[in-house]
């Protein structure tokens, strides 16, 4: 389906493309990854209830949105999606080592997780920041055991990848600010450049790695970064509209905890309906980047258009 020179949507309405065919691609992915995550810790000696707590946060649900995406650019870009299964657990270990610490009483202090108790509250402060040191430390072990399946070049790329993603330039960076900035007035220009750490970074490395996977070169790789960047915008500007307008039973965890902890979202600075443009705009942006370089982005402009209009 060439997206060259069209823009995506009218692209995907000349074609007919059925959301009943993405929508089973979506679960047949969300399958995979499910399947592995299952495992991919079976057979370990026991340590008292660190797996416990690991697991239980890791197999909580949640969209998967990550593990996806890098699924699905490395089929864009022509490769294996089983080769980059292993790739893109390791970048959901690390997403889920990130909100386990993110629920912490030293950070955000929440109680509840997709409906269910957060990892502390069930196993203990102490526990649950050993359950997110080890998801973290084993993204990297299993990039390591598996890149084995890829060229060395290859291999480390996607590990410098998600370690750049993971930390002080990427999401822990991003977590910084997001602490500091706490009762403070932030700009707009802040406040983006503080979610594209956070939230962005991971993302945009989920995308990388897929396409670093499937031997996608520099002008690839750009592309899907470009995509992936304002994806994550969207999604977070989407992300901080549920939490004023959200319903919490479907959220499955309280709303206003943004104003609760006096931070700065897009929603205090820009308002709803400016924010509801900003999600339109930064995703239909998102979709080009992926149409001016790539023959079929249908799924990944579909995925797009469906996270514009999440309740969760």
């Amino acid at each position: 389906m060439a997206c060259f020179g069209q823009p995506c949507t009218e692209v995907l309405q000349s074609k007919g493309v059925s959301g009943m065919m993405y929508d089973e691609v979506l679960r047949a992915d969300c399958a995979l990854v499910e399947d592995y995550l299952q495992h991919c810790f079976a057979g370990r000696d026991s340590r008292a209830d660190l797996y416990d707590a690991m697991l239980y946060s890791l197999l909580a649900g949640g969209k998967r949105i990550r593990p996806v995406l890098a699924l699905e650019t490395c089929r864009m870009c022509g490769g294996d999606v089983t080769t980059a299964l292993p790739f893109a657990c390791a970048v959901e270990m690390v997403h889920t080592y990130s909100l386990i610490h993110d629920d912490l009483p030293c950070m955000d202090d929440d109680d509840l997780r997709r409906g269910q108790p957060t990892n502390h509250k069930v196993y203990g402060e102490a526990t649950a920041v050993l359950a997110g040191d080890a998801l973290l430390t084993a993204a990297f072990e299993t990039i390591a055991e598996h890149g084995t399946s890829l060229s060395p070049e290859r291999a480390l790329a996607a590990s410098a990848c998600l370690g750049r993603a993971a930390g002080a330039r990427g999401m822990v960076g991003g977590q910084a600010l997001d602490m500091a900035g706490e009762g403070h007035s932030l700009s707009l220009s802040e406040l983006e450049e503080l979610q594209r750490l956070k939230t962005g970074a991971l993302i945009s490395a989920a995308t990388e790695i897929g396409c670093i996977v499937a031997g996608g070169g520099e002008k690839e790789r750009a592309a899907v970064r470009r995509y992936a960047q304002l994806l994550g915008l969207a999604f977070q500007i989407r992300d901080d509209m549920l939490d004023v307008e959200g319903d919490e039973a479907t959220l499955g965890k309280p709303i206003g905890s943004d104003a609760a902890n006096e931070k700065v979202t897009f929603v205090s600075l820009k308002g709803m309906e400016a924010c509801e443009k900003l999600v339109s705009e930064k995703t239909e942006a998102a979709k080009e980047a992926l149409c001016s370089t790539f023959e079929d982005a249908g799924f990944l402009c579909w995925l797009a258009d469906k996270l514009v209009k999440r309740e969760k």
